[in-house]
Formats: C-alpha cells, structure tokens, sequence
C-alpha cells in the first residue's frame, strides 16, 4: 500500500473536572488527510485545504508528530501529507491533535504498523507542541484510540481507554471565534486550594466510575469544574447562560470543550441531545455570534481509513 485516505475525529478535552487527562472522540465531526509513500526519505506537507496553515514540515503539527515517528523507526521511504481540515483551528474541539494523530496513524499504517495506537500517541503528542507549547494527550489519546480515555500519568505515558456507555451523546456548540489555547493556558493558576482538589478529584473519580457502571446520574454529578472552568468562562461570550440552557433542557453535564470556545453538553439518549443543541444554539443565538453545532455519538473506533 502506497496511499492511504483517513478520517480524523474531533475530540472533547478536559470533560470539566478532567483537565489535560480526560477526553473523549466524536463520530461526526473530523478532518480528512491523504498520505502518499515516496521515495525521497523525509516528511513534506503537499496541500492544506480549509484552513491557512504553514506547509513548512517543522512549523506543522502533522509534520512535527510524523518526524517523531520516522526519527524512531528508519525508514527507507519518505511521505507526503495533504490535509483537508474541516475541524477549525482554535475551536476547542482538537483541530491540532486530529492532525497529529492523522499523520503519525496514516504513516504507521504505510509502514506496516509497527506501533500499536497507544504507542503512536507519544509521536502525537510532539505535534500539539507547535499549536499550544505543551505536550499533553487529552486530545491525541482519544482521536487515535476512540471512546472515552484517561490519562493517568505522563512520565512514562499511562493511557487508559474506556468504553462510551450506548446512549451517551455529545453535543458541541462552536462559536465562531478563536480562543488560542495558549491564551487560554495564560488565564490559569499555578496554585489552587485543597478544598478545590478535593472537589476535582472526587469529581474525576465519579466520572470513571460512572462510565464503567453506566450510571448517567453519577457522569452528569461529576462533569463539574471549579478549577479551570471559573478562570476561562470569561473568554466565552453568554458561557452561563448557554450552560444553564443546557442543563435546563436536559443535559447530563455541560462545559468548555478542551481550551474553548466550544462548549460542550453529554446527554443520555439522541432526543434530549437534539433537543439541547437547538435550546443551546437558541440561547447562544443571543450574542449575535455565528455558531456550529452538532450531535454525535462517541466514536468507539478513533482515527480510520476511509
């Protein structure tokens, strides 16, 4: 096989109380990438349809994560990467990681697969470092091994996937403005209370333990985030308000998707979530705003080949 077409999932960071260790995957939003084995050794980013991003290997988080995996394993071919981004940079709902975790999948697969999925998130999550200055896997785990994920550790790297309960549903309402996650991250406080990390971590605790007892009473007590999500808020225009409306029409939980604008909403079964994305994108209609909004199941697959 010399070319390989694949879709790139969209992704839920963060989960409210999980921030940098819990994300989740969608199943109707994503991008497309197309990856060619060439002859000449080394990584070339050949066409960017959809969004104004930099084509320079070195500058491009698809061709950031790709070095890191030919640099681990040698080989004799070098690859060419068009991306077709439908997921929008800035949008909080993993644009960098979907490209990340595209490029270093497609070329895996080309290569024979050498590395399993949870080993290709380590060349991942080298990518997500020209988009926000960090490495972090909220995103990179769960668009490359599907459903829900845990990041328990990161040195070593310790990811943990867990399995969607069958009638859990997304919701995701983008607002059509940018927040950079690394202004989001500028907003943040380097130290909290023990009361609040009591809080968090019981909350985080909940929520594993809802999703492995399909308790959807227990998930939704637990998307709650008195760390991260008070300091952030502010960047997003009508955020309470559209929270409010969320919950109000029947949502489990509702939060900022990974660092925002996105704001996100898990419901048990399609007809609440259809019903809470229109209430949402009522709400957030009010701003005068343009936004997007989709439902989604949680994509138990993560990135695929078209």
């Amino acid at each position: 096989m010399n070319e390989i077409k694949i879709f790139c999932p969209a992704t839920i960071a963060n989960l409210s109380c999980g921030f940098d260790v819990l994300g989740l995957c969608l199943e109707t939003i994503g991008d497309e990438m197309i990856i060619r084995k060439v002859k000449e050794k080394g990584i070339r980013i050949t066409k960017i349809i959809g969004a104004d991003l930099p084509l320079k290997t070195e500058k491009n988080v698809a061709g950031v994560a790709a070095l890191a995996l030919i640099n681990k394993f040698d080989s004799e071919y070098g690859f060419e990467i068009e991306i077709h981004k439908k997921i929008k940079a800035g949008s909080g709902i993993g644009s960098s990681s979907a490209s990340a975790a595209g490029a270093v999948f497609g070329i895996n697969e080309l290569l024979g697969k050498p590395f399993t999925r949870k080993e290709l998130v380590e060349f991942a999550m080298k990518g997500e470092v020209v988009a926000s200055g960090s490495e972090h896997a909220d995103n990179v785990a769960p668009c490359l091994l599907g459903g829900f994920t845990l990041v328990r550790g990161y040195n070593p790297l310790d990811v943990i996937r867990i399995d969607s309960p069958e009638e859990l549903f997304a919701v995701v309402l983008h607002p059509q403005i940018e927040v950079k996650t690394s202004d989001s991250r500028a907003v943040l406080q380097p130290m909290i209370s023990l009361k609040s990390a009591i809080t968090q971590w019981g909350n985080v605790g909940g929520l594993i333990a809802g999703l492995y007892t399909t308790d959807y009473e227990l998930i939704g007590r637990s998307l709650q985030d008195v760390i991260v999500e008070p300091l952030r808020k502010h960047l997003i225009p009508n955020f309470d308000q559209v929270k409010f409306t969320a919950m109000h029409h029947g949502a489990l939980g509702a939060g900022i998707s990974g660092a925002g604008p996105s704001i996100f909403a898990l419901c048990k079964g399609l007809a609440v979530a259809e019903k809470v994305a229109i209430a949402m994108t009522e709400e957030y209609l009010k701003t005068g705003i343009p936004a997007d909004t989709y439902v989604s199941k949680i994509n138990p697959i993560g990135v695929s080949i078209i």
